[in-house]
């Protein structure tokens, strides 16, 4: 199971990548961009990833994955159930998700890619 210290853990080592707590919940931006957020009670994180490939990825794992609230739909987002994600899925997932918001050329010195 992954927890809001395993996603903070690896965060702090994406460059541009700050922490923040806004309205008790915790958010991983890169400048004004979240690329990842966690609901109140930390069971469930919410993560940037592109709006072609979310129903694609939901009908994959539809135990782990879901949609997030119609009110942000319109935005690259998708959610998943932290107490069903492993530890290499989650890093996947977040270092995907901060490829999305941080310039290419960051995305590479860090990656290698």
């Amino acid at each position: 199971m992954v927890t809001v210290a395993d996603v903070r853990a690896l965060a702090r080592t994406l460059p541009r990548s700050t922490e923040h707590l806004i309205r008790d919940r915790v958010k991983f931006r890169v400048g004004s961009i979240v690329y990842v957020a966690f609901s109140r009670d930390e069971t469930t994180m919410g993560f940037g990833y592109p709006k072609e490939e979310r129903d694609a990825l939901i009908a994959g794992e539809p135990d782990l994955f879901f949609l997030p609230p119609t009110s942000d739909l319109r935005f690259n987002w998708v959610c998943c159930h932290l107490d069903r994600l492993d530890h290499d899925h989650m890093t996947e997932l977040v270092i995907e998700a901060w490829r999305m918001v941080v310039p290419k050329f960051v995305a590479r010195q860090r990656l290698g890619a």
